[in-house]
């Protein structure tokens, strides 16, 4: 009987989970689990642009033969209906523009996953998140650390995750770069090796978030007003879900002069649009804030901050305003900051803490469905 740890590999087809995998045989055993979530059928699926297809599946299940362990297929549809499908629709609904990749981490792979892992008599859970974790002597706490890679780190989106989440998942590629990643697959003769990365948000193949909405639940959203900054009425939008901040394209209106959306107001069924330069404001309130690495320690800390995914972070201050709600005042005015995303705080590349963007006050809590 081995003595070895067991680890539940969560494998989503990809080339990084299945290297996380294969790197993780010499000193743990190994068992591959792949979540389906959804059938191809039911959002007319492209492999090429999604990940979680049926193609994918039979890609993990692939690999974790090739590599001698056992794998699993789990079935949380249900789940992923109601904690990311039905959360991604009811943000946009009230105005807001989430990150449904935040949610599926959250709610799947660090919660029902490893909840399966644990039932299952497994020690730990690893995925193919390009991100490091440590354990911090000195206060005891589990940390999360960016990738080695800087363009894959992925630290954004697992900002939510638990001190006991943490302990108890792996993360094999944080130290690698991507193409050291597929060096490895293609030495290792693995069906994926150049596999594309996944693109797009997997249930919505297709990019169109509001046909999306309209389909999933069954309603639809009204014409409504374009306006300035100072209220004057500039021309007729086409349904308030189909515009984020920051969006110029798609517009469907002829000023003369570019045109931004700056804001939205669902009870007035109004889009507020202006200039590039309305766009850049240098405060950010989040909420449902979860300090990770650190305690929430009270009072103002220096720190770096992202806004979205793919920026750089940016040099601000964070002022702790409840154990739960935080403002940033950054250094220099940040373009686009957009409700419903999220804003993550870093000590270099130690993350600190996350939270998601509010709209005006911390406190006025949109009807989000958890």
């Amino acid at each position: 009987m081995s003595d070895k740890k067991k680890v539940l590999a969560a494998m989503s087809g990809g080339v990084d989970s299945s290297v996380a995998a294969a790197l993780l045989l010499e000193d743990y055993e190994v068992t591959g689990a792949t979540m389906k979530l959804f059938a191809n059928e039911d959002i007319e699926l492209s492999r090429d642009k999604t990940c979680c297809s049926l193609d994918d599946v039979e890609d993990a299940r692939f690999v974790a033969h090739k590599l001698g362990f056992r794998h699993y297929v789990f079935q949380f549809g249900e789940r992923f209906r109601e904690c990311v499908m039905e959360r991604f629709s009811n943000a946009y609904i009230n105005g807001l523009t989430p990150n449904p990749c935040i949610d599926c981490n959250r709610f799947l792979k660090f919660d029902a996953l490893l909840k399966r892992a644990q039932v299952l008599g497994q020690d730990y859970i690893a995925t193919g998140h390009y991100v490091r974790r440590r354990f911090d002597e000195e206060s005891g706490r589990f940390q999360l650390l960016t990738g080695k890679d800087p363009a894959k780190d992925q630290s954004y989106v697992l900002y939510g995750l638990t001190q006991e989440q943490l302990a108890h998942t792996l993360f094999p590629v944080g130290e690698l770069t991507k193409a050291e990643t597929r060096e490895i697959a293609a030495r290792l003769g693995l069906i994926n090796a150049a596999k594309p990365d996944s693109q797009d948000i997997c249930f919505v193949p297709d990019g169109d978030y509001a046909a999306f909405i309209e389909s999933f639940t069954g309603r639809s959203f009204p014409k409504g007003r374009f306006i300035d900054s100072q209220g004057n009425y500039l021309g007729e939008h086409s349904g308030i879900i189909r515009y984020t901040i920051g969006q110029r394209k798609g517009l469907g209106i002829a000023l003369g002069k570019p045109a931004y959306v700056l804001s939205k107001d669902i009870a007035a069924n109004t889009v507020t649009l202006g200039s590039n330069e309305e766009l850049f404001s240098d405060t950010v309130f989040a909420d449902d804030v979860n300090w990770l690495s650190v305690l929430n320690p009270g009072e103002p800390l220096r720190a770096q901050a992202k806004v979205r995914y793919n920026m750089k972070a940016q040099p601000c201050t964070v002022f702790p305003l409840s154990e739960a709600e935080i403002k940033v005042v950054f250094d220099s005015p940040q373009r686009a900051i957009t409700p419903g995303q999220a804003l993550v705080c870093y000590s270099g590349e130690l993350l600190l803490c996350g939270g998601t963007i509010t709209a005006k006050n911390p406190t006025k809590k949109p009807n989000i469905k958890v």
